[in-house]
């Protein structure tokens, strides 16, 4: 962890990105992508599936890194260390850095 933590620190994105546990409810096929939506009165956060290249929404909000042994020859292209699995909207208050809330 605190190794994690340095690197965060180090690139100024302690407030912008924690740990979760990357857990399956449901399988989801290599072109779906799950699509994270809330209600700010309600204070509820959903989520469903769609299709990967026929979403409007924009904004990665989760990836799952993949393993080494996965990559195959080309271990360090672009995306191939990690596959976004949850996407969502700016226009949906997908979460945004202090900042851009007006804060700090």
């Amino acid at each position: 962890m605190r190794d994690l933590v340095a690197v965060l620190a180090k690139h100024g994105n302690l407030d912008r990105f924690g740990l979760c546990l990357l857990h399956d409810h449901f399988p989801i096929a290599a072109d779906e992508v799950l699509v994270e939506t809330n209600d700010p009165q309600a204070r509820t956060l959903h989520a469903h599936v769609e299709k990967a290249d026929g979403t409007g929404h924009s904004k990665a909000s989760q990836w799952r890194f993949v393993p080494h042994a996965d990559l195959g020859a080309d271990a360090t292209a672009e995306g191939a260390l990690y596959r976004v699995i949850q996407l969502c909207t700016p226009l949906d208050l997908c979460p945004k850095r202090a900042h851009e809330h007006g804060v700090g």
